[in-house]
């Protein structure tokens, strides 16, 4: 084990680290029901009346049940929030991190309490008492974590569409790797699966609600048609400090495509620029990685940007997943569940992929399968060109 360092605090690592995770999805309450969800082989979406056409119909959705610390928020959106964050900081200092003088907070959103906005406007009028109307404001559920925890660092949202998380977790890379905090607490959150927020990504052809989502996202399959709208909140504590770490970040590359607010590049320039950017950044070779974690929407540009990603630079050579179909797609959170999968996968030995059920791409997984020991790429598409992707590795 390498030598203490100043105040004591044990350098484990070179490359930044999960030393804990937190998970709040459709499948329940921890990270345990994320695991065994996954693993289940069985999608985490039900059918919930009125969010079908017209909202007086049934569609599949996956949304996480209620539940939660009243005592932090009113808001289902500021208790998922801050239970992820709990359960990952706990889990930290079970597996031995000592937090530095210095804890930052990154929070992953894209449009914030989406139910708790609306009631505000069409419940209440626009009228609320002061501390009512506080939990509406993006920085409150990270003040109230930052006094609960006694964390004194940066803290600041991120947003940038389904690529969120991603970008959560770089930029934590570059609050350590500058010496802005020691430790970060990374949580991405998306409580956005109402009816209304459901049939505009129908309307757009993005969404599917009107079969069980294995049947109708398909990522690499034939007849995949879009994604199952998902709820989630996924946190991490990320440092180099610790001595049970799960997996390590590597590196990662972000870009834009800059042509359109909806659609995909056809070039996928931008997309491969990412790739070779992330692998840059870490010191590793594309004929290296293992496992691409795809971004896995099920739509019909999704599935040939990352088809032709993964001729172009990494040659086919990866085996491939994606795990949208047991989830959901969780918008703004979706990479974390995804890179919390991979990050527990590292650790159990196994690689929790969803099951084949059409005629497939010749590297999709069908299935949970042994972990081979390797490097991962994962990779996000966001709505307005928003590209990221994050390597991932086993610790040393």
């Amino acid at each position: 084990m390498p030598g203490e360092t100043l105040n004591g605090r044990q350098l484990h690592q070179d490359h930044m680290t999960f030393a804990g995770i937190g998970a709040v999805t459709a499948y329940g309450w921890g990270r345990e029901a994320l695991w065994d969800g996954l693993l289940s082989g069985k999608s985490a979406a039900s059918v919930q009346p009125g969010y079908g056409p017209g909202r007086d119909g049934d569609a599949w959705v996956a949304l996480v049940p209620d539940g939660g610390d009243p005592a932090v928020s009113s808001s289902r959106y500021g208790r998922a929030m801050h239970e992820s964050a709990r359960e990952a900081i706990t889990d930290a200092l079970a597996r031995g991190w000592q937090p530095g003088r210095t804890v930052g907070l990154l929070h992953a959103i894209v449009l914030g309490d989406v139910a708790n906005w609306r009631d505000f406007y069409l419940v209440d009028q626009g009228h609320r008492r002061s501390r009512e109307y506080l939990p509406l404001i993006p920085s409150t559920p990270i003040s109230v974590l930052m006094q609960e925890f006694g964390f004194h660092g940066p803290a600041m949202n991120v947003s940038a569409t389904c690529s969120s998380a991603n970008v959560a977790l770089i930029t934590a890379q570059l609050w350590l790797d500058a010496g802005i905090a020691d430790d970060v607490v990374c949580v991405a959150t998306d409580m956005s699966g109402t009816p209304d927020m459901v049939e505009h990504f129908t309307g757009i052809g993005a969404a599917v609600t009107d079969t069980e989502p294995l049947d109708g996202c398909r990522p690499f399959q034939e007849g995949s048609r879009g994604f199952c709208f998902g709820e989630a909140s996924v946190a991490f504590v990320l440092s180099r400090n610790v001595r049970r770490p799960y997996a390590a970040v590597l590196g990662g590359g972000m870009t834009n495509d800059g042509y359109h607010v909806v659609s995909v590049d056809p070039t996928h320039e931008r997309i491969f620029e990412c790739a070779r950017l992330a692998l840059d950044n870490a010191g590793v070779a594309a004929e290296d990685v293992r496992y691409l974690n795809a971004h896995g929407s099920g739509t019909r540009q999704c599935d040939m940007a990352e088809q032709d990603l993964m001729a172009g630079v990494f040659a086919d050579r990866p085996n491939v997943y994606a795990l949208k179909p047991l989830a959901g797609h969780c918008q703004g959170a979706s990479a974390g569940v995804e890179v919390a999968a991979a990050a527990l996968g590292y650790e159990r030995g196994i690689v929790p992929a969803a099951p084949i059920v059409a005629p497939a791409h010749p590297r999709l997984l069908d299935g949970p399968q042994p972990l081979e020991r390797g490097i991962t790429a994962k990779l996000s598409l966001g709505m307005g060109g928003n590209n990221s992707v994050v390597l991932l590795g086993p610790v040393d």
